[in-house]
Parts: structure tokens; C-alpha cells; sequence
């Protein structure tokens, strides 16, 4: 039995039984990878995949187990190789976070600048993609850390730890007539069309049920992954905005104005998701400090460790 065939076994039940897309995703042949995967079915005695022809089916119920098995012995492999590195050298490594495009945006950008003065030989790889993506990302292990409002909690690989609030601004043109509501409410904006994020993105389904406890339906016209492009359509006048309070500079976004919202919103939760039974290097603890003040060491330890 051999590490790689271990490997190729799992990432093939993680592509939905695609040989091909596992493959791809391993840098290696099709037919060296289904020669690879025979072996082993032929050294332990068993089928782990069940075919019809050529073409995978499902995992066997005992190829399901060997698919768990697997990767637990991948990540102590996984494991054992980030020890070393630590122990020959703290201060050098690679760290791979997963985010989305806001947080990557307007969160992480003062501790990203700390860590790289402190640790100005640890390569950051930054990944963007939806929280689905990144959370997915992280549960298999190809970023150290996922950080999203949502998508996280969708697998239980994760020990998903809470960063900080945030709450929302409605964006206005200069001379809009919601600059002269004494108090701002949900009924004033529902008056107007609307411009926020996509489902699934930063809130945006905590948003909506603010407005549905009202009994209201406000008019979505424009949504978008990006607070930057939800701004500049504001700017055209297609609309008012309702971006992360976080996503708005007064002065690099004049002549736009923002209206304090969170008297209308529940505050939403910021979470990094860390893969339950990985090793994280030294300075990953750092950098979770350094991104969340009250993440320290043992507090990410005891949550990955359960």
C-alpha cells in the first residue's frame, strides 16, 4: 500500500467519482491513476469503488470506510511534515488562507501587513472565492484557513471559530431624499430600489429577514459579490446600497454618503473555519491573534483538537 494510491482513492470521492477530474486535480494520468486504485483493490482484497464497465458507480460501503481511513492517515502524514518544519525553522513556511472578496478587502489587510513584518519569510497564498468555496477549501485541506460570514458551518470537518461582528450602512447619492430622515427605517428604504450583495454572500440572508419581520419586500434591482461595484452603481443612481459598514471610506468614496444601519439589522459573525485535527505551524497562531485578539493559542487549539 502506498501514500499515493491513498491519495488518489480519496480525491476521486471527493470529485463525485471522476477519475479524470482527480487526475487533474493530482497532476497525473487517468490510466495511471485507475491502475493505481486496481492495485490496491487487488493488494487488500476488496472493492472500493463499484463500476459498471469502465465507469465508477459509488463507493462500497467498505470502500467508503477506506475513503475515512485514508484521509485521516493523509492528514497525520500532513501532520508530521508541518512538525518538522516547524522544528527546523519557525520562521519560514507557507500560510493559505481562504476568504472572501470583502473580508480579503476591508478585514484582513492590517493583519496581513503585521504578519509580514513579523514574518517576512512565510509566503501568504491568498484564495477568493465564495464561502462554499473557501469552506470547502478548507475542510480537504488545500487552505490553512477559511475566513467567511457564511458557508461554514455546512461541514462538520471544521472547527469554525467566531472573529468579530459587523453591521450595515445604506449607501445614498449626495441629495437623496433619505439624507433627510430624522430616523432612518426599513419602510423609508424599502421605497427605493435596492443594490446589495448576492445570496449567500456577506449577510445578505440575514438582511432579508429583517425586512420580511416587517412584513415588507423591497426591490433587489442590482446584486454583487464586490461592495466596490455595488458602490459604483450607486454613484449612477440605479438605486440605494446596503453594503458591510466596513466596505465604506467617507473620503475615498465621496461624493457618496453612508446612513448608519445597524439600529435596523442584527449584527452578523465573521468566522474562520480551521480543519478539526490539523497541525498548524507556529505563526499560523500568530496570525490568527493578530486577525482576532481574543484567538490565542489554546482557544484554537482546544477547538481544533475536540
Amino acid at each position: 500500500m502506498k501514500l499515493q494510491q491513498l491519495k488518489y482513492v480519496r480525491e476521486i470521492a471527493r470529485r463525485g467519482l471522476s477519475v479524470s477530474a482527480a487526475a487533474n486535480a493530482l497532476h497525473a494520468s487517468q490510466p495511471g491513476v485507475s491502475n493505481q486504485v486496481q492495485q490496491l483493490e487487488e493488494e487488500l482484497g476488496l472493492q472500493i469503488f463499484a463500476r459498471h464497465g469502465k465507469r465508477l458507480t459509488a463507493l462500497t460501503p467498505i470502500g467508503q470506510s477506506v475513503v475515512e481511513m485514508a484521509d485521516r492517515i493523509l492528514m497525520d502524514v500532513e501532520n508530521i511534515r508541518q512538525l518538522a518544519a516547524d522544528s527546523k525553522d519557525e520562521q519560514s513556511g507557507t500560510l493559505s488562507i481562504g476568504t472572501t472578496h470583502t473580508q480579503a478587502r476591508y478585514a484582513l489587510p492590517k493583519a496581513i501587513k503585521q504578519f509580514s513584518q513579523q514574518y517576512p519569510n512565510v509566503h501568504l497564498n491568498m484564495v477568493q472565492g465564495t464561502p462554499t468555496e473557501i469552506a470547502e477549501m478548507a475542510a480537504t485541506g488545500k487552505v490553512d484557513i477559511a475566513i467567511a460570514t457564511e458557508g461554514l458551518d455546512k461541514f462538520e470537518s471544521l472547527a469554525i471559530l467566531p472573529c468579530y461582528d459587523w453591521n450595515r450602512s445604506i449607501i445614498v447619492p449626495p441629495g437623496h431624499p433619505l439624507l433627510k430622515e430624522k430616523t432612518l427605517s426599513l419602510e423609508a428604504i424599502a421605497k427605493y430600489p435596492l443594490l446589495t450583495y448576492v445570496m449567500g454572500f456577506t449577510g445578505r440572508e440575514q438582511q432579508d429577514q429583517a425586512f420580511i419581520k416587517q412584513g415588507l419586500q423591497p426591490n433587489v434591482v442590482f446584486t454583487a459579490t464586490d461592495a466596490d461595484v455595488i458602490k459604483t452603481y450607486v454613484e449612477l443612481e440605479l438605486g440605494i446600497g446596503i453594503i458591510a459598514s466596513m466596505a465604506f471610506d467617507a473620503q475615498k468614496d465621496a461624493p457618496l454618503v453612508a446612513l448608519d444601519a445597524q439600529h435596523l439589522f442584527k449584527p452578523s459573525t465573521t468566522h474562520m473555519g480551521i480543519r478539526k485535527g490539523s497541525y498548524l505551524r507556529a505563526y499560523s497562531y500568530d496570525f490568527i491573534k493578530l486577525f482576532s485578539s481574543h484567538l490565542d493559542k489554546k482557544t484554537v487549539e482546544s477547538a481544533i483538537n475536540l
